[in-house]
């Protein structure tokens, strides 16, 4: 399991100097990949902010984890993420989402066919990104175009993925899933026997699993995990992510983080690896100064990567 680090964070601050001095410290640090979340109605665009970190650094993978799809269509999408690749020395990978209808809703958009949606999305974006072009008419969403310059160097994409239907897309057509709030045991017993099966049935090879979850080593476990839940309170609310807490047994987000002392959060990482995780993006949750150093200390250590 390779440890990256996730930079959601920062997006608040929507300082593009913030990431690229973030991103420096992660790569000198030793981390693989460097993830930017995308708020739909927040201003700030991840792909934007890749490219500057692109500029100075050269090993981590940087990636979007994710971008909505509804806004964007997916020949506009093809052409900013190959825009953005060429300008780095480095991977991008463009995780990609249909987000959640009640931020969807701010922009004035709604769907009763989500999986229509993104089976049409899918159906232009990895064509013009695999082949660089496209003749697709769909339901939804329809393009006939070739892209000026194709990609020279592999450029995947990830699909936010929670239930059956997004999964066996995510499998079947693109290199794997982007996961928030989804414990091990889902991940072990539905996220990848589900998109496994699906990418065996396309002959794609075994899809990646990004997992992204709070991470705090710390004396207080107990208030970082009530804070953790304090702070994404929103997606407790949400159906899908509901679901995804009702298979694995817990109540609230707080219960998912890997929290407590340095064997516990090793112990949880190790489990996220056993249980087919392929790529880790560390959240620091990490309120105070001594919790901050504990934690970057063990994911330093660890950032080689853990076997699974």
């Amino acid at each position: 399991m390779r440890i990256g680090l996730n930079a959601t964070a920062l997006v608040a601050k929507a300082s593009v100097e913030a990431f690229v001095e973030h991103a420096q410290a992660a790569e000198a640090d030793g981390f693989e990949s460097y993830w930017v979340a995308e708020h739909p109605t927040g201003g700030l665009d991840a792909l934007t902010v890749l490219t500057v970190v692109g500029q100075s650094v050269r090993t981590m993978e940087l990636g979007t984890a994710v971008i909505p799809t509804y806004p964007r269509h997916p020949m506009v999408l093809a052409g900013q993420a190959l825009t953005a690749q060429s300008a780095m020395d480095g991977a991008l990978t463009l995780g990609i989402g249909l987000s959640h209808q009640p931020m969807m809703s701010e922009l004035g958009l709604t769907d009763d066919k989500p999986i229509r949606h993104l089976r049409d999305y899918l159906s232009i974006l990895v064509p013009l990104i695999e082949d660089g072009s496209v003749d697709y008419e769909g339901e939804s969403l329809s393009c006939r175009a070739t892209v000026f310059r194709p990609s020279t160097r592999p450029l995947q994409v990830l699909v936010a993925a929670l239930g059956p239907q997004t999964l066996r897309l995510a499998g079947g057509r693109t290199a794997g899933t982007s996961l928030a709030w989804v414990g091990p045991k889902t991940i072990r017993n539905h996220i990848v026997p589900t998109m496994s099966e699906a990418a065996a049935a396309a002959g794609r090879d075994k899809p990646r699993v990004l997992a992204t979850l709070p991470i705090c080593v710390t004396d207080e476990p107990a208030a970082i995990r009530s804070r953790i839940t304090a702070t994404a309170a929103m997606y407790a609310q949400l159906p899908s992510y509901q679901a995804m807490f009702e298979r694995e047994g817990v109540n609230e987000p707080g219960e998912l983080g890997l929290v407590g002392s340095e064997a516990e959060v090793e112990d949880r990482l190790a489990g996220l690896a056993d249980a087919g995780v392929t790529d880790y993006a560390a959240s620091e949750f990490t309120p105070s100064p001594d919790e901050r150093e504990r934690t970057r200390a063990l994911l330093k250590r660890l950032a080689p990567g853990l076997s699974g």
